[in-house]
């Protein structure tokens, strides 16, 4: 296939007019008219992600984090972002990014989300889309049993790829949890939805200190902080199945990286 037949079977399941104003999607780098066999799926563009692209030899990199979402005056060699443009077309690999389109998608990367960490019935969004209430962001959805904040906060962490930052809960860990609210990356944007919704706990990423201690000061969910990439990571197998779905069988190889690159590499507890 050419990259650009690519790029139009990417576009419909992740339309960049769904993107924030401020996001940064589509193709990066690559030539519309180069052929792709090999596609690699993966949440950052980074050094590591970009050495076992080239290693494998993929002609596409398809991340949900942009290489560039804030401007720049040029793409030298000398620096971080500009080394990887450098090497990704001395390489012959495209890079392509999904970012919030894929997040508002249906099914996008909450949904994938909430079915990591255990939630079978149907799902809706937490924050609806103002042109479409089926898509959106986050998701809410129901457990096919009631768990305790304990016994959920071990189900997540044990549904989502293991990290230094692990997931950590917030809040009465003997509550029973039946209905739970995710979105994954960074969601505390969406804390007053996730109460208003109704559910027993929150899960999400990057939730900084002071609303989470403001927010558990009133009734609502619980919290559960898990790592920003770890969050995100399950929906690359979504988006690959996808992918292979939407263009003729046997067409392309996909693989996604288990490469770990969440910023945070150590966890210590401290002495008690």
């Amino acid at each position: 296939m050419r990259l650009s037949q690519v790029i139009a079977a990417l576009e419909e399941l992740y339309p960049p007019s769904w993107a924030e104003s401020w996001d940064a999607v589509g193709l990066v780098c690559g030539d519309p008219d180069q052929a792709v066999q090999r596609v690699l799926f993966a949440v950052d563009p980074v050094a590591a992600v970009i050495d076992e692209a080239l290693e494998w030899g993929a002609d596409l990199l398809v991340t949900h984090h942009p290489l560039l979402l804030r401007p720049v005056n040029g793409v030298p060699a000398t620096t971080p972002k500009g080394r990887t443009v450098h090497r990704l077309i001395r390489g012959g690999t495209a890079l392509y990014t999904a970012h919030t389109n894929a997040d508002v998608a249906s099914p996008g990367v909450s949904d994938a989300l909430a079915r990591a960490v255990g939630l079978t019935g149907a799902l809706h969004p937490l924050s609806p889309s103002p042109d479409d209430p089926g898509r959106g962001l986050g998701r809410v959805g129901t457990l096919p049993a009631p768990l305790t904040l304990r016994e959920f906060t071990a189900k997540a962490a044990a549904g989502l790829p293991a990290t230094a930052w692990g997931v950590r809960s917030a809040g009465d860990p003997d509550r029973t949890v039946r209905t739970v609210a995710v979105c994954g990356g960074s969601g505390d944007s969406l804390l007053a939805a996730a109460r208003a919704s109704g559910a027993d706990v929150y899960l999400t990423a990057d939730l900084r200190h002071h609303p989470a201690s403001e927010f558990l000061e009133q009734d609502g969910p619980a919290l559960l902080d898990a790592a920003h990439w770890a969050t995100e990571w399950p929906w690359l197998a979504d988006a690959e199945r996808a992918l292979r779905a939407a263009v003729p069988a046997d067409t392309l190889q996909t693989r996604v990286s288990t490469l770990v690159t969440d910023a945070w590499r150590l966890h210590h507890e401290g002495v008690k």
